[in-house]
């Protein structure tokens, strides 16, 4: 708790905000049909954090009446929907210590879903992978569906790189399905995985997590259902502390980086932070490869929550 608190100020004092959010804290109840995760307080008014348990699409919600549940009585209610298949998918997936959590989506897609990590990084965001890749799905798709996992470090120092992306989002190029990536991805390149990132030694979940959620809320960005691990690692621990506050794991089946394949359905990861060109540029050239195919519309991009919705 005193990490956590410790946590907070750090974050308080130095990360300009939209407003200022007090009580933040994990809450389930049921409003009419969303699952309510989240609390808080912006001066007066009570918020809400939830997720449609059908479309898995997430809503900040204010002055609606709420019934709190436990967890048992919220999975019960969820437990025949895509949101309670989901959880129930995610425990199975549980015991890896890399790449544990969903990793592919539709079999029978015909393209897959592109997710782009911004681990914290003193280089500037790769803006010409973004480019490139509005330019090669439209107008066959517009806006182009991605998913973006975002740590609070990254936005503390990218104001100008992540007030880009959502101005590309607001004119409509880019549909985002904004991820929560951690806070602080911490990571020694001299630690083996077993005590490296998540699993660092002193590591606090709950504040990696409710931090960088706050940190998302106040720069304007809407967080999803999702949550990606820094580099994929994660133990039983820290996994089973994701699922209890109501977050599905996101893998991937294709790092680029490391040679993996797009597959049909495939949840495709690359590094737009400027720390990855192996990886973008093999994506560059993957679009290329399939411009053809783009046209007939034949291999899209596909939306997370709504291929994921349909299991």
């Amino acid at each position: 708790m005193k990490a956590l608190i410790t946590a907070l100020f750090l974050f308080f004092s130095v990360t300009p905000s939209f407003a200022q959010l007090s009580e933040y804290q994990p809450f389930i109840a049921q409003s009419n049909e969303y699952l309510i995760l989240r609390k808080w307080k912006e001066g007066s008014t009570e918020k809400y954090w939830a997720v449609h348990p059908k479309t898995l699409q997430t809503m900040v919600l204010e002055n609606v009446t709420v019934k709190p549940m436990d967890k048992n009585e919220a999975r019960g209610w969820v437990g025949r929907t895509p949101y309670g298949r989901a959880l129930y998918t995610e425990q199975t997936r549980a015991g890896a210590l890399q790449d544990a959590g969903l990793t592919r989506t539709q079999p029978n897609e015909k393209g897959f879903s592109l997710t782009m990590d911004l681990c914290p990084s003193h280089k500037p965001l790769t803006r010409t992978v973004f480019e490139d890749l509005i330019a090669a799905f439209e107008p066959e798709e517009k806006p182009v569906p991605i998913t973006i996992t975002i740590t609070g470090l990254w936005m503390q120092s990218h104001a100008d790189d992540l007030q880009w992306l959502k101005n590309l989002e607001k004119r409509g190029d880019l549909r985002i399905t904004w991820v929560n990536h951690s806070f602080h991805h911490q990571y020694d390149p001299k630690l083996p995985l077993t005590r490296n990132f998540l699993l660092s030694k002193g590591t606090n979940m709950a504040s990696e997590v409710l931090l960088n959620e706050q940190a998302m809320i106040q720069n304007g960005l809407l967080p999803s259902i999702f949550f990606r691990f820094p580099g994929l690692i994660s133990d039983q621990s820290i996994f089973d502390d994701v699922l209890n506050m109501g977050l599905l794991p996101l893998g991937s089946d294709a790092w680029l980086a490391k040679g993996q394949k797009v597959q049909p359905g495939s949840i495709v990861l690359i590094h737009p932070n400027g720390n990855e060109p192996v990886g973008i540029a093999d994506f560059i050239k993957l679009i290329k490869t399939n411009a053809s195919s783009i046209r007939k519309k034949d291999w899209l991009l596909y939306d997370l929550p709504a291929s994921l919705s349909q299991n």
